[in-house]
């Protein structure tokens, strides 16, 4: 019988060969313009090669104002940048995987941006902890100013218009980027979020931006064979140890208003699923969006095991599956699954000093040269 996460599975009508999905990995190595690469064709078709059924770019910024957040970050916001991101969208899908592009605004943990010099978020508060020396940062975070309402119909503009370009683009679906501390989730979190009005205060009004993006994009894309899934959170790239403030009963809520996404993802930010999904109620949280929304959810965190992996799948907590580190280190990781062998360890010299495909290329030269010697 094969692994569980090697069965196909239907998302929406579209039939995926397996559950496997990889992950959305930042790897700032698009044109200073914003606009891909053929190496970053080449990097995403590779996963498709190797067996994966879904495969999710990198963040890609969403406007030409404050959503930026990388120097090198790609971008969906002009001609150039569709036809480019269109190749890829080819490259995944003639390999055999659906290519899903996710949508991200860094808001106040933007640490590079060609548009504005200066950030913006919920609210006025200095980020946690200093910029990320690997995408290319240094120092502390600057304040960023308060969104106004016109900055935050700014915000649900770019996701829509963006959702729209990458449907003509050639991509399955969007995944709304909702994780990790970017602007979505510095809205979700109170001590980011100090708002005193609709989109401050109760979880109700802090999730708020986040259903009105996902209900937004709906509503200017209606076909439901484009799929519109969310990313979400507990913990944050400068915040891995952050949890829910309310547990079991805060995700319910979330989940359940966030519940007309077509999947749900749930990113294992600073911790393994094995080590970071149980709740107060005894639950996973993967299990329990599951149950709360009705929907696909694909569970993410250190899930390269093959019996870890099998459990997650078979004991009900998650649909599907999705890898970054390790799917960089295997990039066949499917057909590794099915002979039965153990997947290569990550080295995190692949990602040193910067998290760049060119820093990659490097690293697979000098393993190649070490395996002639």
């Amino acid at each position: 019988m094969s692994h569980p996460a090697l069965q196909p599975f239907n998302l929406e009508a579209t039939a995926l060969p397996n559950r496997l999905a990889v992950a959305p990995m930042t790897r700032v190595s698009a044109e200073e313009d914003g606009t891909p690469t053929a190496e970053m064709a080449d990097y995403y078709a590779r996963y498709a090669d190797g067996g994966f059924g879904i495969v999710i770019t990198e963040g890609v910024y969403t406007d030409e104002a404050y959503s930026q957040g990388y120097l090198n970050q790609p971008g969906i916001t002009a001609d150039r940048h569709v036809k480019a991101w269109g190749q890829i969208a080819d490259a995944v899908r003639q390999a055999g995987a659906q290519p899903v592009m996710q949508l991200m605004h860094a808001g106040a943990l933007s640490q590079g941006n060609r548009y504005r010099r200066s950030t913006a978020g919920p609210s006025a508060v200095r980020p946690l902890r200093a910029m990320m020396e690997a995408y290319g940062g240094s120092g502390p975070w600057p304040v960023p100013k308060a969104m106004t309402e016109k900055d935050i119909d700014q915000v649900i503009d770019g996701f829509v218009a963006s959702a729209q370009a990458a449907r003509t683009a050639g991509f399955a679906g969007v995944e709304v980027h909702a994780a990790n501390g970017y602007l979505l989730d510095q809205f979700l979190t109170p001590y980011t979020n100090t708002r005193d009005d609709e989109f401050g205060g109760s979880i109700t009004n802090r999730v708020r931006l986040t259903a009105s993006v996902i209900a937004a994009i709906r509503a200017a894309v209606p076909d439901p064979k484009f799929w519109v899934g969310v990313r979400l959170s507990q913990g944050k790239v400068n915040d891995h140890d952050y949890r829910w403030e309310h547990g079991a009963e805060e995700a319910a809520l979330i989940f359940a208003t966030v519940n007309t996404a077509t999947y749900i993802h749930i990113a294992g930010e600073g911790s393994g699923w094995e080590e970071g999904a149980l709740l107060d109620n005894g639950e996973t949280i993967t299990a329990l969006a599951r149950r709360v929304t009705q929907k696909p959810v694909i569970a993410n965190g250190n899930l390269a095991k093959a019996d870890l992996a099998a459990r997650v799948v078979y004991d009900g907590h998650a649909d599907l599956i999705s890898l970054g580190r390790s799917a960089l280190a295997n990039p066949d990781y499917p057909a590794i699954l099915a002979r039965g062998t153990a997947p290569a360890a990550f080295d995190p010299a692949m990602l040193s000093p910067q998290v760049t495909l060119a820093n990659s290329a490097t690293w697979n030269a000098r393993k190649a040269a070490a395996s002639i010697a």
